[in-house]
């Protein structure tokens, strides 16, 4: 099995790319060992010295480490530990998970909050997992126009997430949902 990996625009965060599917049916986010104890291949990276978040994503796994632990050293744990879950036939993830995903909203913005998590879907979410991250909707307050943003996987705690929130996010969601006036990361 080979695994290809591609740096992220965060450089605490790697991403694993195995050639299958890992979570076809919805992005996963686990943050630590305990989050990720449904998950045996979460469970098993955890288990690797200075791993601090792993993201699962249609055909990929961004993995985050913290600062002081180089790639250089950990890479060869990652890729064996994925290897051998991948190998041997267990479960990526537990039958019993699940993940909301987008925050509920109900209210008299409901129908700008369809349009925003459309744009969201459709727009935002596709190009954010080509850099091994995730972008889901957290809270829209009508009063101000604020959006609020949950940021996931590369794009948490990437320094280049707030110029792609404002410059980029912002930008199109207030072009196609007027009522729309800023964009903030939670």
């Amino acid at each position: 099995m080979f695994i290809q990996t591609e740096s992220t625009p965060n450089p605490a965060t790697l991403k694993f790319l195995p050639g299958r599917e890992i979570s076809p049916d919805m992005p996963r986010e686990y943050e630590s060992a305990e989050d990720a104890e449904a998950s045996p291949l979460a469970s098993d990276l955890f288990l690797i010295d200075g791993v601090i978040g792993v993201f699962l994503g249609e055909d990929f796994i961004a993995i985050t480490k913290v600062d002081s632990v180089d790639w250089d050293h950990i890479k060869p744990f990652l890729l064996g530990a994925i290897m051998d879950v991948l190998q041997s036939g267990r479960p990526i993830v537990g039958e019993a998970e699940t993940e909301s995903g987008h925050a509920a909203y109900e209210g008299e913005a409901a129908g700008i909050v369809k349009e925003i998590v459309e744009l969201i879907d459709t727009r935002v979410r596709p190009a954010v997992a080509q850099d091994g991250g995730d972008i889901l909707f957290h809270s829209f307050n009508s009063e101000d126009g604020l959006v609020k943003l949950k940021m996931r996987g590369a794009c948490s705690g990437c320094p280049s997430s707030t110029m792609t929130l404002k410059a980029g996010i912002e930008n199109l969601l207030k072009h196609y949902v007027p009522e729309v006036k800023s964009v903030e990361a939670v």
